[in-house]
């Protein structure tokens, strides 16, 4: 039986806790969480529907992305994945997986649950921020190199999709072989790596942002980075380089700079302080189908956080997609099986 129940960002907001059973890492029963934005306004015939994936030490609190493309009449849904947000259960490592495809299991009971409610027809928009840049199309093509294409989807909108490991070339080299091996053999032992807040401190509102959302679910620093967890997200980056054929047009949002701060300061705002925006240009021609890239100056990691003008920009970028994707998906929607 499904049972939505209130949702803590409020009136609108309902969630659907999505049971995964065993976790294949071993810290028990795991659950990912569905958020579905239904205000008091939704349309009874959406034109087509919206599955939103977060990235790592995060979770689906824009509720302006929610309301955005539910004014162009997409019902709208987020997955909060196994392990993050409201999915993370006491005794569990945060985001912790050893391979990015244990996440298959809850994109595909969340198409499941979506196409129930929209119907077989109604195309989907995928839409991922960040690490679930990589897992959603990694996911597509696993799916179609398999036989079994995820049926209705019809377009992917990636916005800063962790394409490749920033930073200095070494670390995609012998750096990666050593995260490998650590990650095979001690996969919970954590990276030491600097704490940098730069990014979390130009969000929060309590700090230098505008955006208020759960500290212990999306904290300054960032969560521990773990080597096998780093090493499923090698092994990814490897998979997208190789060439993916995601079956659908994609869409790129990426800040056109990067910079590299570990305290809040100038120019925090305005650039990507989490990526490296030249990678995201350099593997996007990876994905397959048709992709369109586009830079939004000004723009933070997540260009949909950014202030009022570049996000402005972001929003200007998709609705300018969705009315080309519109053009191909409607007369015909996309139904693959």
């Amino acid at each position: 039986m499904t049972t939505w129940v209130p949702d803590v960002l409020g009136d609108g907001y309902q969630q659907l806790t999505l049971p995964l059973g065993d976790d294949p890492d071993g810290e028990g029963q795991v659950v990912a969480t569905l958020v579905r934005y239904r205000p008091s306004d939704d349309p009874p015939r959406p034109r087509g529907a919206v599955l939103y994936v977060h990235g790592f030490t995060d979770y689906f609190f824009q509720q302006h992305v929610a309301e955005f493309f539910h004014q162009r009449g997409y019902a709208f849904h987020a997955l909060d994945l196994r392990k993050s947000g409201r999915s993370l259960r006491p005794g569990q490592t945060a985001h912790f997986v050893t391979d990015l495809r244990f996440y298959d299991a809850e994109l595909d009971e969340s198409m499941r649950v979506i196409r129930d409610e929209v119907g077989d027809e109604a195309p989907v928009v995928l839409v991922a921020h960040s690490t679930g840049g990589l897992i959603l199309p990694l996911w597509l093509d696993a799916r179609a190199s398999a036989g079994t294409p995820v049926r209705s989807v019809a377009g992917l909108v990636l916005n800063s999709p962790w394409f490749d490991l920033q930073g200095p070339a070494f670390l995609r080299s012998w750096g990666t072989a050593l995260v490998d091996g650590v990650g095979r053999v001690s996969a919970k032992t954590v990276i030491p790596l600097a704490k940098v807040d730069s990014y979390g401190s130009s969000l929060h509102i309590d700090h230098h942002g505008e955006w208020s959302y759960d500290l212990t679910w999306k904290p300054l620093s960032g969560f521990p980075v773990t080597f096998g967890w780093m090493r499923a997200i090698r092994h990814g980056h490897a998979r997208l380089h190789r060439g993916l054929d995601v079956g659908v047009p994609s869409l790129v949002l990426r800040s056109k700079r990067s910079r590299h701060l570990s305290r809040y300061g100038d120019g925090a705002d305005a650039a990507d302080l989490v990526l490296d925006v030249r990678q995201i240009a350099r593997w996007a021609g990876c994905l397959g189908d048709r992709t369109t890239i586009a830079p939004v100056e000004g723009a933070r990691h997540d260009v949909f956080l950014s202030t009022e003008v570049p996000r402005t920009r972001a929003f200007e970028e998709v609705d300018r997609w969705l009315g080309e994707l519109a053009e191909v998906t409607e007369p015909t929607a996309r139904s693959i099986s």
